[in-house]
């Protein structure tokens, strides 16, 4: 057990010192690296970390069988690239004439705008925003012009609809690519504040008029809610979304006023307590600078003592991979707690049950 817990902080260590401290890399001994590269793939940060390589210069200075590892993952990302650019180029296409914009949210939006979490990032689907009034104009030009709607159990279907915040997925036909159509960040139902008029208000244009992402500080909020409020049973909570947090933050924070504006955002829209989780686990796990009149502004958004001290054992169990031959049962049930959690916020009780 002792063994399994001290293998266990190893790998976490590695992993988070790799991120830190990409620098350091070249010194690490063969066998820390056979373990980072485990753990990092398990995550999906191996892109992150040949990206963060490439930059500096040092790609050449580890060991050749590391670096292709990191070359092979940089290949998959380059692909995803390509896959969603040309994805959000036939969407535009089968949606021409159809007025409104369309709001491209977390890798896609990245992408597009050129952001720093873009780089070295693993790209799945694209995820849009649009008004709710809109949801079936378009989900039925979209099904004319060769997506389908995935198969899915009636009361599913009905569970989306009405509930949620978003319908069941698109998939296109010939290339299997997906498209989730959100109108807006979280359920109807959910003790959070859902109302999208702040965001579209706010969206910022693309090159394309017709694309849009979100405002800097909602698209910080937004990546923060979908972290703490998308519980995963079996995967937890993912780094890999707070670590575009913290790119994001580092980048936003350039723009004078960044700061300053959010916390007021976030009150606006009534996401103050991820917002403070999310600040915390950064600077913690990242290093993420974060000003301290910042943080002492959200003082109030925290929860009571004994609560914070729970969730940040949680959080901190569910964030971080395990070994991948010491797999840990305080892991597994921080994951399933946090799950429960993230459906207790969703939806009223009568509700859920």
């Amino acid at each position: 057990m002792a063994k399994a817990a001290s293998e266990t902080r190893r790998a976490q260590r590695l992993l988070l010192d790799a991120l830190r401290t990409p620098e350091k890399l070249p010194a690490l001994a063969p066998a820390d690296w056979e373990l980072l590269l485990r753990v990092a793939r398990r995550v999906r940060l191996l892109g992150r970390i040949e990206s963060d390589l490439s930059r500096a210069g040092l790609l050449e200075n580890i060991p050749p069988r590391a670096a292709a590892h990191l070359r092979a993952a940089r290949n998959v990302i380059e692909h995803r690239k390509t896959l969603v650019s040309w994805e959000v180029n036939r969407i535009l296409w089968a949606l021409k004439g159809i007025g409104g914009a369309l709001i491209l949210l977390k890798g896609s939006g990245y992408l597009l705008a050129g952001l720093p979490p873009a780089r070295g990032r693993i790209f799945a689907d694209v995820d849009l925003l649009i008004p709710e009034e809109r949801i079936e104009e378009v989900e039925n030009r979209l099904v004319e012009r060769g997506w389908f709607r995935t198969q899915i159990d009636p009361y599913d279907d009905r569970y989306y609809r009405v509930w949620m915040h978003e319908i069941p997925p698109l998939r296109h036909r010939e290339r299997g690519t997906e498209i989730d159509i959100h109108h807006r960040l979280l359920p109807r139902t959910s003790r959070l504040s859902s109302d999208p008029a702040p965001l579209f208000a706010a969206a910022r244009p693309l090159g394309d008029p017709r694309l849009h992402v979100l405002a800097p500080a909602d698209m910080v909020l937004h990546s923060l809610v979908h972290l703490f409020l998308e519980g995963d049973p079996d995967e937890g909570l993912r780094l890999r979304d707070l670590v575009d947090v913290h790119d994001l933050l580092c980048y936003f924070a350039q723009a004078p006023g960044f700061w300053a504006a959010l916390v007021p955002r976030a009150r606006e829209l009534g996401f103050e307590r991820p917002l403070f989780y999310g600040l915390h686990h950064a600077q913690e796990l990242l290093a993420t600078p974060v000003p301290p009149d910042v943080l002492q502004a959200l003082a109030d958004a925290a929860p009571r003592w004994p609560i914070r001290q729970v969730m940040n054992h949680l959080i901190h169990h569910a964030l971080l991979p395990g070994h991948p031959d010491h797999p840990s049962r305080w892991a597994s049930l921080s994951r399933w707690l946090l799950y429960v959690r993230s459906h207790w916020l969703r939806m009223p009780p009568g509700l859920l049950t």
